[in-house]
C-alpha cells in the first residue's frame, strides 16, 4: 500500500509497504483526510524528536525505529472489524484518537492517560498513520463521526486539544477570555470559547491570521498587540475589571508577559502553546500580586466524543479552518514548505492519499 515515511529531518518518502493486518478488537480504516500539524513540522525542518523514535532508538510502546509512516490528524472509513469489536459497522465515519499510552503508569491509572510516562502518537511513534492507504488501529481509539464531512472531521483532533485546554482552565458562560495567538490551536480555542459562551478577545500581530480569527466568527473582539494597547482593549470589555481567562497559543514568552497583564484579579493564565526556550516570570508582581493562576495543558484524555458533538451541532464550524487540500505526493512542496513561507494565511492544510 502507498504511505508518506518519516526518515528523518527533510526526509520524507513516498513508498509502498505491507497492507496492515486485521487483528481481533481492532479496526481497519481506509484514511481520507489528514491534517499536517506543527509537530509534523518541527518533525520534518529539525529532524526527529520526542516522541518520534530515531533510526537506533525505538519508540517503547511502538518498539519502532525511523522510519515510520506520518499522520496523526486524520479522518477515513471503516473497510473491516476484527472479532469482539462492537458499535461500529463497514462504512462508518471515523476519526482516530491517535495515541498510544501503557495504561499501567500512575496517571494512565488515574484516568489522565495524556500524561503517561511512555506517552506515544500513532502517526509519530510508530504502528502506522494516517498517511496510508489503510491502518489497523484497537477499537478504543476510534470515535464515529455520523455526518460530520470527513474533511472537517480531520480537524476533530486539533479541536480535542483546544477543548481539553479550555475545560482544564475551568472557562464558563459570561466569561470574558484573551486568547495570544491565532494559528491552529488559537483559533480552535477561540470557537470553544465561543461555543461556551464566554466573549473572546483575539491578540494576534499576523493581520491574515485576524482577518481568519474575525471572518471565522470565533473572535468577539480582535486585537493587533503591536500597534494597540491590549490592556486597554480588554478594561474596555471588561468593565475595567480585566479578563477572567488567557490563553497562550503562541508559545513566545513576550505574550505570556501581555496576558499574565491583563487578567483580572484572581484571573488565570493557561498555557496551551509548547514553549522551547525557558521563560523567566516575576512570581510577586505577575502572580502573587494579582492572585493569579498559571496553568497549562496537553493534548486530551476522553475530549474526542464532546470535540466531535462540537462540530455536528454547529456550535464550533471547522469549515473555515481548512485552507489548502492536497494530495500526499505534494506533501513537501505544498505541506511542509508551504506552511514555513506562506504561514499567516495557511490554517490547516488537509492531506489525501489520492
Amino acid at each position: 500500500m502507498k504511505v508518506a515515511r518519516y526518515y528523518g529531518k527533510e526526509d520524507v518518502r513516498i513508498e509502498d509497504i505491507a497492507e496492515p493486518e486485521l487483528r481481533a478488537g481492532t479496526v481497519k480504516i481506509t484514511p481520507a483526510f489528514n491534517g499536517i500539524c506543527g509537530s509534523d513540522l518541527h518533525l520534518f525542518h529539525d529532524g526527529p524528536m520526542p516522541p518520534a523514535p530515531t533510526t537506533d532508538t525505538p519508540h517503547p510502546l511502538s518498539g519502532e525505529t525511523l522510519p515510520v509512516v506520518l499522520g496523526h490528524e486524520f479522518s477515513g472509513v471503516v473497510e473491516a472489524i476484527g472479532e469482539g469489536v462492537e458499535g461500529l459497522k463497514v462504512g462508518d465515519s471515523v476519526v482516530v484518537e491517535p495515541l498510544m499510552v501503557d495504561g499501567t503508569c500512575p496517571a494512565c491509572k488515574a484516568g489522565k492517560y495524556n500524561l503517561c510516562e511512555q506517552m506515544g502518537f500513532i502517526g509519530i511513534s510508530g504502528m502506522g498513520g494516517g498517511l496510508s492507504e489503510h491502518i489497523v488501529v484497537e477499537q478504543r481509539w476510534v470515535h464515529p463521526v455520523g455526518d460530520l464531512p470527513l474533511d472537517q472531521a480531520a480537524l476533530i483532533e486539533p479541536l480535542a486539544v483546544a477543548l481539553h485546554a479550555v475545560k482544564h482552565a475551568g472557562a464558563s458562560d459570561g466569561q470574558i477570555a484573551v486568547v495570544g495567538g491565532a494559528g491552529p490551536i488559537g483559533l480552535l480555542v477561540a470557537a470553544v470559547l465561543k461555543a461556551k459562551g464566554v466573549k473572546t478577545i483575539v491578540s494576534e500581530v499576523s493581520t491574515a491570521r485576524r482577518e481568519k480569527a474575525a471572518s471565522s466568527g470565533v473572535a468577539d473582539v480582535v486585537v493587533d498587540p503591536s500597534t494597540e494597547d491590549l490592556k486597554a482593549v480588554v478594561a474596555e470589555h471588561s468593565g475595567g475589571a480585566g479578563a477572567d481567562l488567557a490563553f497562550d497559543a503562541a508559545g513566545v514568552g513576550v505574550v505570556v508577559h501581555q496576558l499574565l497583564g491583563v487578567l483580572a484579579a484572581g484571573g488565570r493564565l493557561e498555557i496551551v502553546a509548547i514553549h522551547t526556550k525557558p521563560l523567566e516570570i516575576d512570581i510577586a508582581a505577575e502572580l502573587t500580586f494579582g492572585d493569579h493562576v498559571l496553568g497549562s495543558s496537553i493534548g486530551y484524555a476522553g475530549d474526542h466524543p464532546e470535540a466531535i458533538e462540537l462540530a455536528r451541532s454547529g456550535k464550533v464550524n471547522l469549515a473555515p479552518f481548512i485552507t489548502s487540500k492536497i494530495v500526499v505526493d505534494d506533501i513537501v512542496e505544498k505541506g511542509f514548505n508551504r506552511l514555513i513561507t506562506n504561514k499567516d494565511n495557511e490554517v490547516k492544510i488537509l492531506v489525501s492519499m489520492s
